[in-house]
């Protein structure tokens, strides 16, 4: 794309944002979000759980590593669209396989530099995340606010069904080209031999491919299955524990998903995440909320009033578990997160349940928080009846 070329960042608010387009010729739809991570963005462009968002990095520059095949979440970019400060001109990495732009092109999203992102971070702060249109074409500034304030919005979309599996299957790290290897090293270290490899359903909701491969290391054999899948075809594989993934959109939409898992969590030890935070809150008959502009970033404080300690977690999330009704539902509190005092945890009174709203796979990082894996081994483990 030549320099003169310009695309446009428009909000449903009426507000407009003008820069330099790179990555693909489109326009596209979806909510704007930000998210402060120093590092990761191609693990943020391939996350499944911004599928519907147009991410802004609040990192003044981004692409200078490129990128490369290992690093991905899923096997395609899963964000509507790209927007940067600053796009690298270069891309110097000894890993890096392809650059920044060029990958945009190839997986047709479009892209926007140039932009005063920290402007635009604070009027998504004060003002809340908002639909938005982000094109790389040649349309007027009115044309795109109209797309933006047409759009219907995230609350309650059902985006589950776009990104998970179509059919089943066992995950086998193994067949990784560059397996153990991972630049993080959470998976080098956890990689440690298990007395025994239990069996486990993992429903995939959109979840990050470091997720699967951190369970396996932790001493799971993980099949995964669709978000769709009943609990007859869950319970054929006889299962020794449960785990649910992330996921986009509103997961007071994926109702197929709470009746589920309500079901499942009676019978089997099970540990969530994100989305599948959310659904467990729901299949107890609890609630949640969308928040204001939600967490996005690697560097959100949590405490743990269990463990008495604070880890600093990757997060991606739109909604939050909401306090009213989880007592009276059998859950507790088990984390918070500092910066604004919302639920990060809660586990079953009576049940080996457990769940947190951050992504612990460190994926790429922090790894504060990888050892919830170590701990839905153990919750596994001691619900097993027979001898090891």
């Amino acid at each position: 794309m030549s320099d003169s070329q310009t695309g446009v960042l428009a909000l449903e608010d009426g507000t407009v944002f003008r820069g330099k387009s790179f990555g693909s010729a489109k326009t596209v739809v979806g909510e704007a979000v930000f998210n402060t991570s120093m590092t990761g963005y191609q693990e943020i462009l391939t996350d499944p759980s911004y599928f519907g968002q147009i991410v802004t990095m609040t990192a003044p520059m981004i692409g200078n590593y490129g990128v490369n095949t290992e690093d991905n979440e899923a096997d395609k970019p899963m964000v509507q669209g790209f927007v940067v400060r600053e796009l690298s001109p270069i891309a110097s990495n000894w890993r890096s396989q392809q650059s920044l732009g060029d990958y945009l092109i190839e997986h047709d999203i479009p892209g926007l530099e140039n932009i005063d992102t920290r402007t635009l971070t604070k009027k998504l702060r004060v003002h809340g995340a908002m639909k938005a249109c982000l094109s790389t074409e040649a349309i007027s500034d009115e044309e795109a606010v109209k797309k933006a304030q047409e759009w219907v919005g995230i609350v309650g979309a059902d985006y589950v069904k776009d990104v998970t599996c179509h059919t089943p299957f066992i995950y086998h790290p193994d067949e990784s080209e560059n397996w153990p290897y991972n630049p993080v090293g959470s998976i080098i270290r956890s990689n440690e031999k298990k007395e025994r490899v239990f069996r486990i359903a993992a429903l995939d909701f959109g979840a990050k491919q470091s997720i699967f491969r951190e369970l396996a290391c932790h001493g799971f054999e993980v099949h995964v299955f669709p978000a769709t899948a009943s609990v007859d075809e869950i319970k054929a594989i006889d299962p020794e524990g449960v785990f649910l993934s992330n996921g986009p959109g509103d997961p007071e939409a994926v109702t197929y998903a709470h009746e589920t898992v309500c079901q499942l969590i009676q019978s089997f030890p099970t540990f969530g995440i994100c989305l599948g935070h959310q659904i467990i809150t729901h299949a107890i008959g609890a609630k949640t909320y969308k928040l204001k502009f939600g967490h996005r970033g690697g560097n959100q404080p949590i405490k743990n009033f269990e463990t008495d300690s604070v880890a600093i977690t990757a997060h991606n999330h739109g909604f939050a578990t909401a306090e009213e009704g989880l007592a009276e539902a059998g859950a507790e509190v088990t984390e918070i997160n500092l910066n604004d005092g919302t639920i990060a945890g809660i586990r079953l009174k009576d049940k080996p349940v457990f769940s947190v709203q951050y992504h612990p796979e460190a994926g790429p990082g922090p790894s504060d928080a990888n050892p919830n894996f170590a701990k839905f081994y153990d919750l596994v483990a001691a619900n097993v009846s027979t001898p090891a």
